[in-house]
């Protein structure tokens, strides 16, 4: 045999150690098991990579050396009372390994492309926070962090456990501890979503397998929750929605160890058009998800609001 058909016989022939996707007793694609997704590329393209969609590597080890020097714990500065401490934080010291500029992919320039309503609501709502609980975020109520944004790596707590049952996949965050239970629909099996005039806090999920792809389909919003972004501040953290919100997420399992998480999210009240973001999920059956209990130990509404008084007391 020439080396020419050689190659054509190994390129014809799996290689025996070729990944198969496994598959649940039920016949579904297996996503279940314990999977992280933090990475400090940011949510949003920052002004300095405006025009550019990746980095080089040369920029991504530079990016990935300050973010490694930046986690050693640091006292604080004087007179400040201090926060969280920098090992408390998990956020990862790796960008993405697609090397982009940011998680969203979609528009063009890396940015949620706000309608001027969301931008006042949004910039409203940060300038009032000290005036009400109602101004202050689902995720600082630990009420929430939203549908997609429960799905987007933050500065802790970046796990996500995923469990499948026949006809239902569950995905546990452990960010605010959150269950989400996707009925699936099936063309034996169809599962609607509930009525328009029934709302949901983080809609009606539905999911369909497309190949290997769960597709879960989402509606039927109440408006009264937020997107929370990547990042504990930022242009968008909290992005306002409405009762229009529409989202499409999908996992695709393209490894043993890989899940890719990609959404697009329509809400013509709240953004000019659709945008998608992407994230990878990477395995960690180590990892141990305890419970995180978010409003028992939540301290901040509170703090926030007797700091604005303190502050209106001293004007005084």
């Amino acid at each position: 045999m020439t080396a020419t058909a050689a190659a054509l016989t190994a390129q014809k022939t799996p290689s025996k150690s070729a990944w198969v996707q496994p598959r649940t007793p039920d016949g579904q694609p297996d996503l279940q098991g314990v999977w992280t997704n933090a990475t400090i590329t940011p949510f949003e393209r920052p002004a300095r990579f405006a025009n550019k969609p990746r980095l080089t590597k040369e920029e991504a080890a530079e990016i990935e050396r300050q973010a490694a020097a930046n986690a050693v714990d640091k006292p604080p500065r004087p007179g400040d009372v201090g926060g969280y401490n920098q090992v408390f934080f998990d956020s990862g010291t790796k960008v993405l390994p697609t090397l982009r500029t940011s998680l969203v992919i979609e528009p063009e320039d890396g940015k949620v492309p706000l309608t001027p309503f969301a931008e006042k609501k949004h910039a409203f709502n940060q300038a009032h926070e000290g005036d009400s609980w109602e101004y202050l975020t689902v995720w600082d109520q630990c009420i929430t962090r939203g549908v997609p944004g429960d799905m987007f790596p933050a500065g802790y707590n970046n796990a996500y456990q995923i469990v499948q049952t026949p006809g239902y996949v569950m995905i546990l965050s452990e960010m605010i501890h959150e269950a989400h239970v996707i009925p699936l629909s099936t063309a034996a099996h169809p599962h609607p979503h509930l009525p328009p005039g029934v709302r949901v806090l983080n809609g009606d999920p539905v999911g369909h397998w497309e190949g290997n792809t769960l597709v879960v389909d989402i509606t039927n919003f109440n408006g009264h929750s937020q997107v929370a972004t990547s990042a504990a501040t930022g242009r968008i953290r909290g992005m306002p929605e409405s009762e229009q919100l529409h989202v499409v997420e999908r996992y695709t399992r393209t490894d043993a160890n890989t899940i890719d998480y990609a959404v697009t999210v329509e809400d013509p009240v709240m953004y000019t058009k659709p945008w998608k973001a992407s994230v990878p999920m990477y395995r960690d059956e180590k990892y141990q998800i305890y419970e995180y209990a978010c409003h028992e130990g939540n301290e901040a509404v509170g703090l926030v609001l007797k700091g604005a008084r303190a502050k209106e007391h001293a004007a005084r």
